[in-house]
């Protein structure tokens, strides 16, 4: 099997064990050795492995800094969609589209790097049924497969990240801004609050692990139920 196969084969078990709880959070992975026995592969393949996990912020490794954005208290995690993410804490929100187009913008390819200036806008608003907004994000991403349809056909099930995972993108790794900011007269009208009221904002730029441009997404939270969450890694 090549080193590449048998270096996924370990990361998705791991990533499988990890996801239904075999190994919970806070909790120590089995060392190098034992990996490499119980996979009968390198530890070099196992490093690589863990590599992928910790690019992917399924663990953390030593010296590594990662940090998630949680919503009342819930790490939020953008792999399978804030909404879902919201939903599982507890609170039931709704998501509006504002935006859905076309855009062509040679500036931001130059920006992030992408094989072309066409991108598709789309733009989000999420509101806590029976209260108010508590976020608004604006997207853009590559106009390449299922994606460059999404302004015409809509968005796969109603999705963004269905719609990218559809487009055969798969994030993994990003950076991410955050500051506070007074809102505008515009924004402050979509998220229903007063013209000048600070909220926490952020911007996020993933890639593929090959490091071609996924999205950028600028969002604004309320810094009511949004915090950031640092996380300063030892080995595992």
């Amino acid at each position: 099997m090549p080193v590449s196969s048998k270096r996924r084969l370990v990361a998705d078990a791991l990533r499988d064990a990890i996801a239904t709880g075999r190994y919970r959070a806070g909790e120590r992975l089995p060392g190098e050795h034992d990996l490499a026995a119980r996979f009968a592969v390198s530890r070099g393949t196992v490093r690589a492995a863990l590599a992928d996990l910790s690019d992917d912020e399924y663990i953390s490794t030593h010296g590594g800094v990662g940090s998630v954005v949680t919503f009342d208290g819930a790490a939020l995690d953008p792999r399978g969609g804030w909404a879902r993410s919201i939903a599982a804490s507890g609170t039931e929100v709704t998501t509006r589209t504002l935006r859905l187009a076309r855009v062509d913008d040679p500036g931001l390819q130059a920006e992030v790097d992408a094989a072309d200036a066409a991108f598709v806008a789309v733009d989000r608003l999420r509101t806590v049924v029976g209260g108010r907004p508590v976020s608004l994000e604006r997207s853009i991403l590559p106009a390449v497969g299922r994606l460059a349809a999404a302004p015409t056909d809509g968005l796969v099930e109603d999705s963004l990240t269905a719609t990218i995972a559809e487009a055969g993108l798969v994030p993994a790794s990003a950076e991410q801004w955050v500051d506070v900011v007074p809102l505008d007269a515009e924004d402050a009208r979509l998220l229903d609050r007063a013209e000048g009221t600070p909220f926490l904002r952020s911007r996020r730029d993933s890639r593929t692990a090959q490091g071609a441009f996924v999205e950028r997404v600028n969002s604004l939270l309320d810094p009511d139920r949004f915090r950031l969450h640092m996380r300063f890694g030892t080995a595992r």
